[in-house]
């Protein structure tokens, strides 16, 4: 069992959302679902947790109803080592979403998301200032992080 598990609330899509993450990672799969009994804060027979991994990370959704919402503060990256995983998980995890800025995003659960090639980085940390600074520029431009265009926008200091 790993030491820390990321616990997320939804109003009542637990079973929805885990389901639509493990469709989207390789390597995942719903590992659990409960449910509420009698005597319960929900309907008995309704969802009460899903438990599910991604890509070995597990994590448990509740259905606790609509007290708390996601934001930004937290979010999960998902780090990639091509422009077609970048597209991939983007187009995946925008569907029904939000495109924010910078590699951001919000999937159709309010779940936030960072969608980041492993180069960036590396480019943003240059050596050379000026090409740090190019790949800043570059970056807070976008909405889904293009590695081509980050590549050329240094290339010009």
């Amino acid at each position: 069992m790993q030491k820390i598990t990321p616990f997320l609330w939804f109003d009542g899509q637990a079973e929805e959302a885990a389901n639509f993450y493990t469709s989207i990672f390789k390597n995942s799969k719903v590992l659990a679902i409960n449910h509420y009994g009698d005597g319960a804060p929900m309907p008995k027979g309704t969802v009460m947790t899903a438990q599910f991994a991604l890509d070995g990370q597990e994590f448990v959704a509740l259905n606790g109803g609509p007290h708390y919402h996601f934001t930004p503060a937290i979010s999960f990256v998902v780090n990639c080592e091509t422009q077609e995983e970048v597209d991939y998980y983007w187009n995946k995890l925008t569907d029904g979403g939000i495109e924010v800025q910078c590699g951001w995003l919000q999937n159709k659960y309010g779940m936030s998301w960072q969608i980041v090639p492993t180069i960036l980085p590396q480019l943003l940390s240059d050596p050379d200032p000026a090409r740090a600074q190019k790949a800043m520029t570059a970056m807070l431009q976008m909405k889904k992080i293009d590695i081509a265009t980050l590549q050329r926008a240094i290339a010009s200091a």
